[in-house]
Order: C-alpha cells, then structure tokens, then sequence
C-alpha cells in the first residue's frame, strides 16, 4: 500500500523507498504492538550490514501512529509473562550459545523448506489454480490425519503455551512443513508467525534439555529463530524486550547474536541484500 501511495505522489526513488519503509513499520507494529522492533525492522532487513538511518523518523513515527491506531480499533498488543529466567553466568551463557546454535540451524532448515516446498510445485505444475488446489488438499488432508487445528492459521495460541512451558516435541516440525506447503502453493505472506512458532515450541523443547527453563526456551527460541530468517540481530533484540518485558534482555541478546552469526546467507526475503 505503502509503495503505490508513493507512486502516486510521484516521489523520487529515496522517499519512494523511505515510504515503503514506513509502510513495513506501519504493518509490523499494528499487528504486534511492538512500535520499536517495527521501526528497526524495515531499516535493517533491506540491507545487512547497514542499517538505513534515513528512514528511522519517519519509520519511528508510522510505526507509533499505526500502535496507537490499531489500540484505539480495540486490537491487543502481543505479550506474555516468562514463568522462569535463566541467570547470566558461566555455565548458562554456554547453554545459550549451544540454544542459539540450534536455532541457527533451524532457521536454516525454515528457510529451505519455504524456498523448497515452492520449487516442488512448480515441477509438477505451472498452472497456479492447480497449485492452490494441490496445495489446499494436502493441507487439508495432513489436518485431518493429525486431528487437531494448531497448526491453522496463525498459531498465537500454541506461541502463548510454549511461553507459559508446555509444547509438543514435533510441534515445530509440522508447523514448517504445514506452512511450506501452503506458501509454496501460492499463498502469499505469513512467514514470520510461523517462525516465531516454530521457534517457540523448538525452544520449549529443546532449553529443559539444555538445562534452561521451558518458558524462557520458548522465548529465547521466537526471538532466535526470527532472527535467523531474517538476518535482523538489533530487531530481534527489541522484540524480545516488547514481547517479554524486558527482563534478561542480554541472555536473549546472546542467543540471537549466535543464531545471526550462524544462519549464514539463508534467508526469506530473495529482495534482501547482504553486505
């Protein structure tokens, strides 16, 4: 929306960019009610590397108009309550750099299966409305075999249990799968859900494992994971202070910087570059 209101301005190419940013922020805080994750969020992900400091008044400032907006229309900002938080210490920082390995590595696996599930599409067909039949039916069929919802739609619900400590161990796995197989069928949007629950489940699981409280796994594991496909380390800091209120802002700081680090050039967005 942004982008077109800028060509009908008939701006110049900067501001035709600088507004599509502050589109990006408009949408990202209106939706999560996280104002300043939204804001760095569309100046960090163009470009790796360098973040567009241009951008950051206006981006800032749709970003809190949209909040306010979307607060006055009744919608609820995301937010959840950590039953547990890790201390900083030794051994614990060690148990977070191993969480923000696996993170990475789960990134990874995201991001291949949504590049991927759209390439096996296109071998078996070029008709788009065959693709969204296809992919509709096996959506479909893999629902009713599993017998349950949870991985329909958005999934805030299971986002809000992971968090509280409680998620099954293949949760993250079929949510990938599931939505691989709807984007690759030409449905458009809907990645970063997804990620944060995948992420969310893969943490609960995986930080009891490691020695880490569920909860915070949980946390840690959105944040990481969001992280990883999108190659935006200082969003994915601020989220988890809006998201989680702020507490243990470093532990999550490290487990994202290990995830950033580690997920290489992957990425969802073919349009970013890397520098």
């Amino acid at each position: 929306i942004s982008g077109r209101l800028g060509r009908w301005m008939r701006l110049d190419e900067k501001d035709e960019r600088i507004i599509t940013m502050c589109g990006m922020s408009a949408g990202f805080a209106a939706l999560f009610g996280t104002p300043l994750a939204a804001a760095v969020f569309s100046m960090e992900m163009v470009s790796v590397g360098v973040m567009y400091y241009a951008a950051m008044v206006p981006c800032l400032l749709s970003a809190l108009i949209a909040r306010l907006t979307a607060g006055l229309l009744g919608a609820v900002p995301a937010a959840f309550d950590l039953a547990a938080l890790p201390e900083l210490s030794a051994p614990n920082m060690a148990r977070l750099a191993v969480l923000g390995v696996l993170c990475a590595l789960l990134s990874i696996l995201f991001c291949t299966a949504m590049h991927q599930a759209a390439r096996f599409y296109g071998r078996v067909t070029d008709k788009p409305v065959v693709r969204a039949v296809l992919g509709g039916a096996l959506v479909l069929a893999l629902t009713l075999l599993l017998g349950t919802e949870d991985y329909c739609g958005a999934g805030m619900e299971v986002i809000g249990r992971a968090v509280a400590g409680t998620a099954r161990p293949e949760a993250f796995l079929l949510k990938i799968g599931l939505t691989a197989l709807t984007l690759g069928a030409g449905f458009k949007g809907g990645e970063i859900v997804p990620s944060f629950f995948a992420g969310a489940t893969f943490g609960c699981v995986a930080g009891p494992l490691l020695g880490l409280p569920a909860s915070f796994g949980a946390a840690a594991g959105l944040t990481a994971v969001f992280c990883g496909v999108t190659n935006c380390p200082m969003t994915s800091i601020l989220l988890a202070y809006e998201l989680f209120g702020g507490a243990g802002l470093p532990q999550f700081a490290l487990v994202c910087a290990v995830s950033f680090m580690l997920s290489g050039y992957s990425g969802l967005y073919s349009e970013q570059k890397i520098i």
